[in-house]
């Protein structure tokens, strides 16, 4: 299914360079981006499904938990993965059984729960977390320190181009409603 899904956007890549004129420079970028990122992100499930018999998610989760020592809630680690509070806990429940995270209640609220990395938890992660060091560097491995400096930079006012006009279609969409226009 990944494997379709990338070549579909490859395609789909490929289809816009083929016809230059039919697809503005800017729809070509974003299918460019979208392609990139879905095949970095593909072999990266890939490599830890093979290497760790983990995903991608579970990885995130733990990365997220090994920043901290205190811990985190289920909260503050679903706003930080950008999912919903379900999905972090159907994760949880398949790392704690795997002794790879522990869960408890919070001292001033019993309802929240704590989440924080075994001793297990951490060495497993480490592990991983330098194995995706190195994948990483091998998929960028044909770009030297310049052009990855370049893009960089390139990518970070992408970014800002991006917060940019959301929030001015936020803007523009609060001002329609205040008007009535909307």
């Amino acid at each position: 299914m990944e494997s379709t899904i990338s070549t579909l956007l490859l395609d789909r890549e490929t289809k816009a360079s083929e016809r230059p004129g039919d697809h503005k420079d800017e729809l070509r970028l974003w299918l460019r981006l979208l392609t990139c990122s879905t095949l970095i992100e593909t072999e990266i499930r890939n490599r830890l499904r093979e290497e760790f018999r983990t995903t991608l998610p579970r990885f995130d989760l733990m990365a997220q938990l090994d920043k901290t020592v205190v811990g985190m809630t289920v909260g503050e680690v679903s706003q930080r993965l950008m999912v919903s509070n379900g999905n972090v806990t159907a994760l949880v429940t398949g790392l704690v059984a795997d002794g790879l995270i522990d869960k408890r209640s919070a001292p001033q609220d019993r309802r929240v729960q704590i989440l924080t990395l075994t001793p297990q938890g951490r060495k497993a992660f480490k592990a991983m977390a330098e194995r995706h060091e190195q994948w990483i560097a091998e998929l960028f491995a044909g770009l030297d320190q310049p052009e990855i400096a370049q893009l960089f930079r390139l990518l970070g006012q992408t970014k800002t181009s991006l917060h940019r006009a959301i929030a001015n279609r936020a803007k523009d969409g609060a001002s329609e409603a205040a008007t009535g226009d909307a």
